[in-house]
């Protein structure tokens, strides 16, 4: 779904304090009643220094294709649907998103549909993944602070995020997962992404506050253990069941007085699952 204090959002007149790091490895809470703890494996560099800006990253061939020059058609696609932020963008451009599909769905990778990735799971669609990121990057021109995120799914978005954020914390609940998203980054030598295997809806608490928290499925609720680890001045952006039994985008921003929260459109995304598997 840091050392240095973080520099996320931060509302005026609150201050935030902020946890060290923790160790390696770590150890999630115990999942849910009755449930045994279980160890959290987290794939992390030995060398893991927050990124100061966006640098170019390690390309592969196409496939058959010029990988750079379809990627430059999915940025034209991405600003022709309204996505504006520049460094969205850049990240989105600088990701090569073959890297995380299947061989045989490489020529469909750039394409905005979601394709399945394994056990039931799939990888957002590029718009998704960019709107939901100018959502938690809107307004700000510097980079995020310490960012969790829910899902990792195949890691092509924590890899998205790894280029905007300081930090970056990304929890997969499914081990077939959590062990290929390791393998789809591990050349891209991203030393600010820490990969987690546990439970999702518990969040990453030794890593809170967070100054953002992005989730790639959706229940019927917001987990109050996801706000309770958001920084003041921080945002959420998770899918959610609304009021209509429909699946919308939800925005959560955490000021001193409490808790806002803006419904925006409708989505589809898979349903978020406690445990793991």
């Amino acid at each position: 779904m840091k050392k240095p204090s973080m520099p996320g959002p931060s509302a005026q007149g609150a201050t935030t304090q902020v946890r060290p790091r923790p160790g390696f490895p770590v150890q999630l809470a115990a999942p849910v009643q009755g449930a045994p703890a279980r160890k959290t494996t987290i794939a992390t560099p030995s060398a893991a220094k927050p990124a100061v800006a966006a640098r170019p990253l390690p390309t592969t061939p196409g496939v058959g294709m010029d990988s750079r020059a379809v990627r430059a058609a999915m940025i034209r696609k991405l600003q022709a649907q309204g996505v504006s932020h520049p460094a969205v963008l850049a990240a989105m451009g600088l990701v090569e998103r073959h890297r995380f599909v299947d061989t045989a769905l490489v020529n469909q990778a750039y394409e905005d549909t979601s394709l399945p990735i394994g056990l039931g799971q799939t990888i957002s669609k590029p718009n998704v993944v960019a709107r939901m990121m100018e959502l938690l990057c809107e307004g700000r021109t510097e980079k995020l602070g310490r960012v969790l995120e829910i899902g990792t799914g195949c890691g092509y978005q924590a890899a998205v995020l790894s280029q905007v954020s300081r930090e970056v914390y990304s929890i997969e609940r499914l081990r077939g997962l959590h062990e290929k998203a390791r393998a789809n980054v591990r050349g891209l030598r991203l030393t600010n992404l820490h990969l987690l295997f546990g439970d999702g809806m518990l969040g990453f608490a030794q890593g809170a506050p967070y100054a953002a928290i992005i989730a790639a499925a959706g229940g019927e609720a917001i987990p109050q253990a996801w706000i309770d680890q958001l920084a003041v001045g921080g945002r959420l952006v998770a899918p959610a069941v609304t009021g209509a039994g429909q699946q919308h985008l939800v925005v959560i921003d955490k000021t001193a007085h409490g808790v806002k929260k803006t419904v925006l459109e409708p989505v589809l995304f898979v349903p978020l699952k406690s445990g793991v598997a």
